[in-house]
């Protein structure tokens, strides 16, 4: 633990609040991490991404952060307000790696054999689950999204080039320490995210209010196997283009009074049924 850092105009205080601006983000491949929560799913998960992290004494004895395992410095409030993007950053912020997955690794080739290994006990593994943010701009959408399928159990997310940079400091705080927890890849198209996809085997699905009902979706037994879900943009939705890509278009009904459904939430349900649908198929085992 170094000396005191109390001068919010510094040099490394700048630096550290350099990382909101995606063009900084992009040159030095780092972003920053706020919140305690965050910040302990990181040391849990991924301590090795971890850069350099700032808190203010009272946090560092009230979270437990006296002995984080990265170069840390105790700062003032002051300093704290300076670096970080948000308003109350609850006295902790950290510098971390970028670590994007490749779409080669979410949908490799190799799955293709595993997926349909005819000796694979059925119970080992489940079928794969992954989510698809095509031109998603809003940042909170696309976190909370992430934090949804790490929830459902989803092997990755993608997120094309169309869509927020998951590094966005908003994001990061939306996935509320998922973005830890599950594969996140980014600057693919859709195109082909979709066409690896399909060599697997994976259904595509496409979140779209021109969709069949996901309960009659669910029932003729599209979302038991590999599935892909597509979610696009917050006000545009789904171009006919990206819809042709797709198996089929589903939507969430609407039962109530409600013009619309938020993306994020929709996609929650959408992620939930496919995660449920998987764990309930009827097993395929013999005696």
């Amino acid at each position: 633990m170094s000396d005191l850092l109390e001068n919010p105009r510094a040099g490394r205080v700048k630096a550290v609040a350099a990382l909101a601006k995606k063009d900084v983000r992009a040159e030095t491949g780092l972003f920053l991490l706020e919140g305690p929560q965050a910040v302990r799913e990181a040391i849990e998960y991924r301590p090795e991404l971890l850069r350099e992290l700032y808190v203010t004494p009272t946090a560092a004895a009230r979270h437990g952060l006296d002995d984080a395992p990265v170069d840390t410095w105790f700062v003032t409030e002051q300093v704290l307000d300076a670096m970080a993007d948000t308003v109350t950053p609850q006295g902790v912020v950290a510098v971390c790696q970028q670590f994007p997955t490749s779409v080669k690794d979410v949908f490799p080739d190799a799955r293709a054999e595993a997926r349909v290994d005819a000796d694979a006990d059925a119970s080992e593994a489940l079928p794969g689950l992954v989510a698809i943010l095509e031109e998603v701009r809003d940042p909170g959408n696309a976190g909370t999204i992430i934090r949804a399928a790490d929830s459902a159990g989803a092997d990755a997310v993608v997120l094309t080039g169309r869509s927020v940079d998951p590094y966005n400091p908003k994001v990061v705080r939306s996935t509320t320490g998922s973005l830890f927890h599950v594969p996140v890849s980014v600057g693919v198209t859709l195109a082909d995210a979709v066409e690896r996809a399909r060599g697997l085997g994976y259904t595509i699905l496409a979140a779209d209010v021109s969709g069949d009902d996901l309960p009659d979706v669910r029932a003729d037994g599209m979302l038991d196997g590999p599935t892909v879900w597509v979610f696009g943009n917050e006000a545009r939705g789904l171009t006919a283009e990206d819809l042709a890509l797709v198996d089929r278009a589903v939507k969430v009904p609407i039962y109530g009074r409600a013009e619309s459904m938020n993306l994020a939430t929709a996609a929650s349900v959408c992620l939930y049924e496919s995660a449920f649908a998987q764990r309930t198929r009827p097993s395929t085992a013999t005696d």
